[in-house]
């Protein structure tokens, strides 16, 4: 997986009808050419997460884009979601990789270089998601990684592509370059603009990947 950018959904800034809301954003990303969508929905309940889930999935039916689920792997499957997000302490990814169908995406968090050594020695994973690298309101007082922490998580990671989080924007984006990173992730970016902006907002994040 390379030059990959992840929409992280939070349905709580969208208002009245957010469940409606957040699927219109994910079928309008798809459409822009979003690679993966995590939707991190932690406070829902099993059924109406699992709902909201298939209804991304149908949203973005005949897109390039995967849907995945936060930490969440019985609704992952349930939902026909196409894979699975864990937290950095969540269960085993090779304990994951027996239930899951084939095909099925399984990435973690990883918050040092030293989680992300052992989250590669761990296999069954196919990438890993790294952060904060900028300061971002989503987290704060939490110390950004930077750049130069991002690279030695790469470094870290070897095998496995690693993607950005934390502080991502249009502008910051492009700081990204020579990281070794393999894409980027974001919450803000792709929830708090006007939805008739979001199609610009996602081609504006992909142009600096796709121009490597």
């Amino acid at each position: 997986m390379r030059q990959v950018v992840c929409m992280i959904t939070d349905r709580l800034r969208l208002g009245e009808a957010a469940d409606a809301a957040l699927v219109r954003r994910v079928a309008l990303a798809a459409r822009a050419g979003i690679h993966l969508v995590q939707i991190r929905e932690r406070d829902m309940p099993d059924g109406a997460l699992a709902r909201l889930v298939a209804a991304a999935v149908a949203a973005t039916h005949r897109t390039r884009t995967r849907i995945l689920v936060n930490d969440r792997l019985d609704v992952a499957i349930a939902a026909g979601a196409h894979g699975v997000h864990l937290r950095a302490d969540s269960v085993p990814a090779r304990r994951a990789r027996l239930v899951a169908p084939p095909g099925f995406l399984i990435g973690r968090s990883v918050h040092s270089p030293d989680e992300a050594a052992r989250a590669c020695r761990e296999g069954g994973l196919d990438y890993l998601l790294f952060g904060t690298v900028f300061p971002t309101a989503s987290k704060p007082g939490q110390l950004a990684s930077g750049v130069a922490g991002l690279s030695e998580v790469v470094a870290a990671a070897r095998t496995l592509p690693v993607l950005a989080v934390g502080g991502i924007t249009t502008g910051t984006v492009r700081q990204l370059a020579g990281s070794g990173c393999a894409g980027c992730a974001a919450i803000s970016l792709f929830a708090d603009g006007p939805e008739a902006e979001l199609s610009k907002t996602v081609t504006d994040v992909l142009m600096p990947w796709e121009n490597q």
